[in-house]
């Protein structure tokens, strides 16, 4: 077994490419928001009613999540068998080749379909950087790390939200230097009308070049190679990728029984409880039947299996409590301003957006910073009880968009998104190295599925409130409470080295 330490270069080649993988990963998340309605209303035609439109935006968010669940588990399955550099390039081609595809897209359900497969390379992404950056920089410095990490795809969301509050002068810009290299008329209006959605999914694409300086600079983890030398990442078997086929069919059906398309609430209830034991057991499939396999080779103690899918639901339900209160709540900000007062200043959305992201970077970096100080479960804790209040100080105590409404989001972006800061830091150590992208990839990606779930009851319950999205949204910021308790059943990991 090699235990020789990672180089300083190669520490810092590591995570810069996580860091930018999950930068690019953020702003082509926030991307479609931006753009999405100009993009519908060019694909559906301009006499389509406004509610063709806005399922259509509701069914591609959704499958969105239900995508990057599935590749959390897909490609952390591929990172655990084949090595984390190999896998990382593949997830990162995936996001960044079927985002730009989006651009040729004629039909609304093409976009649904490829930013379905564009998503489970994000939700990849994730679970194979983060796996590599906890492996190859020491324990010391994980808490830093894993902030910056978190932080990463903030920066992303607010370089949408910049790019929202430049885009005429970038379309005029664009213009000018398309038509200069040689491009037709007729060409150059297509890409740019409608805010110019075709060409911003084009430059989706551009990602895909961090795949050389990745082959080219980032070293494989120490770890998993002497994992692989020693025989423990050939228990891994494609067969068991069918679970996760199940698991996400089993998320789309719930996807679509809550959609304007769908049942009735009661029937919805019944296909949401059984979709989501359905989901649970495909996505957990493949790492049981690694389990079973490895344990009876010899390769981990008898019935250490059962004790790693305990930590997976437990990963998954912590997971769950931060994305819900996320999607469900704060995510709906930007676009609540506009409702909460139609005649607010130029850009209210964006500025919005902006200071969201700006406080989601602050909350990252401090919130694994104290995790690495006070311990995981206090923190966790804190981050809770803080969110509930941040998501109250902005609902709650804004009438109006002013300065206070923008600090608001400031606050209520730093509690909610800090969780983002923390998650880095603390699942990578609940799995040995044979498992840790798999695992990691399962118990934070599983949340996806739950806040699709979410997004959608955000609807119903405004429906309860006479259409008050203040109230709603306090309401789905309750979840938080459940998080409170969760986190003490968990183990602490401060001061322990990653279980090999």
């Amino acid at each position: 077994m090699n235990d020789s330490a990672p180089s300083r270069k190669a520490q810092v080649m590591t995570l810069l490419a996580a860091f930018l993988g999950w930068l690019f990963d953020g702003f082509e998340m926030g991307l479609f928001p931006l753009i999405g309605q100009p993009a519908l209303t060019d694909l559906l035609g301009p006499d389509s009613p406004p509610t063709d439109a806005a399922k259509w935006f509701g069914a591609i968010i959704a499958v969105f999540l239900v995508g990057a669940a599935s590749g959390g588990v897909l490609f952390g399955w591929l990172g655990d068998k084949i090595g984390r550099v190999r896998a990382m390039s593949f997830s990162i081609f995936t996001y960044a080749i079927f985002t730009g595809l989006c651009g040729f897209a004629t039909e609304a359900w093409h976009v649904a379909v490829l930013r379905f497969i564009a998503s489970l390379g994000m939700g990849g992404e994730w679970s194979l950087g983060v796996a590599l950056v906890n492996e190859v920089w020491p324990g010391k410095s994980r808490a830093l790390t894993a902030g910056l990490i978190g932080a990463a795809a903030n920066v992303g969301y607010l370089l949408v939200a910049v790019l929202s509050m430049v885009l005429v002068s970038f379309i005029t810009t664009t213009k000018g230097m398309l038509l200069g290299v040689g491009f037709s008329e007729a060409m150059t209006a297509k890409l740019l009308s409608n805010s110019a959605w075709r060409l911003l999914m084009i430059s989706g694409a551009l990602p895909a070049l961090l795949i050389f300086f990745i082959l080219m600079f980032v070293p494989e983890s120490k770890k998993w190679e002497a994992e692989h030398a020693r025989g423990a990442t050939s228990h891994w078997a494609k067969v068991d990728l069918f679970g996760v086929l199940i698991g996400s069919l089993a998320a789309l059906a719930i996807i679509w029984a809550w959609s304007p398309a769908g049942v009735g609430a009661l029937a919805a209830t019944v296909i949401t409880l059984a979709g989501l034991a359905a989901a649970l057991a495909g996505y957990i499939y493949p790492v049981r039947k690694y389990l079973v396999r490895a344990e009876a080779a010899g390769s981990l103690k008898a019935g250490h299996g059962k004790a790693i899918v305990r930590l997976m639901l437990i990963g998954a339900g912590l997971a769950a409590v931060a994305l819900l209160g996320t999607w469900g709540s704060t995510q709906w900000a930007p676009r609540w301003v506009v409702q909460l007062e139609p005649d607010a200043a130029k850009h209210a959305k964006e500025w919005t957006l902006f200071w969201l992201s700006v406080g989601a970077i602050v909350g990252t970096m401090a919130a694994a910073l104290a995790a690495g100080r006070f311990g995981r479960r206090i923190t966790y804790t804190v981050l809770c009880i803080g969110s509930i209040g941040g998501a109250l100080l902005l609902y709650q105590c804004n009438k109006g968009y002013d300065d206070f409404f923008l600090f608001s989001a400031f606050v209520a972006g730093a509690m909610t998104a800090s969780f983002y800061g923390f998650f880095p830091l603390y699942l990578p150590e609940l799995f040995p190295t044979a498992v840790r992208a798999t695992g990691q990839g399962f118990t934070f990606n599983f949340g996806r599925i739950v806040a699709a779930i979410g997004v959608l009851q955000t609807a119903n319950l405004m429906k309860i409130f006479d259409n008050s999205f203040p109230k709603a949204a306090s309401v789905m910021a309750a979840i938080y409470v459940v998080g409170i308790f969760l986190v003490w059943i968990g183990p602490e990991t401060k001061g322990q080295p990653l279980p090999e």
